[in-house]
């Protein structure tokens, strides 16, 4: 399996998961009462680390290993977007999540959560995107 196989693999991993938390998750938060959000945001959080954390990883790592083996815009583009996806997911949405599950949020806490998620969820579509392209073009892509 070559390393831009495995690159689209865990792409589209975060690409499927993104678009479920987007169209389905998130927004299923707000027909909750208080109370039981607060339960099940628990459970959420905790259960789906071990889903998005080590394709995360998995995708950051292949896209360094990628950025080392042949910087261009391929490389470039896609490594900067994975950095923004991390700083976005560590500095907006794990505090969010943190709020919530605290109890410290309203309406409008979850109304932000899907509308913010949109940049992530148009990131990790065009991260997809661009590695499912360049698997199809070859290493002419580069």
């Amino acid at each position: 399996m070559t390393i831009e196989t495995l690159r689209v693999l865990f792409d589209f991993g975060l690409l499927i998961l993104i678009w479920i938390v987007q169209l389905v998750v998130y927004p299923s938060f707000k027909y909750y009462q208080q109370d039981r959000l607060l339960e099940w945001h628990k459970k959420y959080t905790g259960q789906i680390t071990y889903i998005v954390l080590p394709l995360m990883l998995g995708q950051l790592l292949i896209s360094g290993i990628q950025l080392w083996n042949a910087l261009n815009w391929y490389s470039g583009i896609s490594f900067l977007i994975i950095v923004l996806l991390w700083g976005s997911t560590f500095l907006q949405f794990v505090p969010m999540h943190n709020k919530i599950s605290k109890g410290v949020f309203n309406q409008k806490t979850l109304e932000q959560l899907v509308l913010r998620n949109w940049l992530r969820t148009f990131l990790w579509t065009t991260l997809f995107c661009l590695s499912f392209a360049k698997l199809l073009l070859g290493s002419g892509a580069g």
